[in-house]
């Protein structure tokens, strides 16, 4: 299903080969965010044309199953192989709910990619016909309210399956009271990820 709606959205899946060359590049920019040194130099000429279109990514950080941190933006505005590498410093060091990963963390920390499709927005403000057109396990979620804003990523399903509970929960994400998203001045977007990730 994932797959379908990434061509649904015109993006094409990539191959595994991409997908590998990101995964490196997220690890060697995340060992060098963490001892304090440069990004590594990116040669765009010797990358694939995916890897140089731009793209939003998420890069999520875990040890033990257990999140360690997690970026990304919701906008396209740079090429995805440099948008993976800035994602993966700001998960390691820049994510405020914990403390910067130490130099000892990066050997057990697995990461994870997720190549964000343009978010769709839902116009309705029904509260039922909203929750219809949220699919539960495929779309990532955003709360916009003036300038407050937030997100679930698709992955987030997992732990909250329920649409309401979610919907909830991402507006107290966003600072807001939890049935927020009922409100007329409240804007909800939907988009799919194609994730993936270091193996065991």
């Amino acid at each position: 299903m994932e797959e379908k709606f990434i061509q649904e959205q015109g993006h094409d899946r990539l191959s595994d080969h991409d997908r590998k060359v990101l995964l490196q590049l997220a690890r060697e920019a995340l060992k060098n965010g963490v001892q304090g040194k440069p990004l590594p130099p990116l040669d765009l000429e010797e990358l694939s044309g995916q890897l140089t279109q731009t793209g939003a990514t998420f890069v999520t950080l875990t040890i033990d199953s257990e999140l360690r941190g997690c970026i990304g933006s919701l906008e396209a505005r740079r090429p995805l192989a440099e948008d993976v590498q800035v994602h993966a410093v700001a998960a390691a060091l820049e994510d405020y709910r914990f403390p910067p990963v130490s130099e000892h963390e990066v050997g057990i920390i697995r990461i994870e990619i997720s190549r964000l499709t343009s978010p769709h927005r839902i116009q309705s403000q029904n509260a039922e016909v909203l929750i219809s057109q949220i699919r539960p396990g495929i779309d990532g979620v955003i709360l916009m309210k003036g300038r407050q804003r937030a997100t679930f990523l698709p992955q987030v399903w997992r732990k909250v399956p329920e649409v309401e509970q979610f919907l909830d929960m991402l507006c107290r994400k966003m600072g807001s009271p939890s049935d927020c998203w009922r409100e007329k001045d409240v804007q909800v977007f939907t988009y799919q990820v194609e994730k993936f990730q270091e193996l065991e």
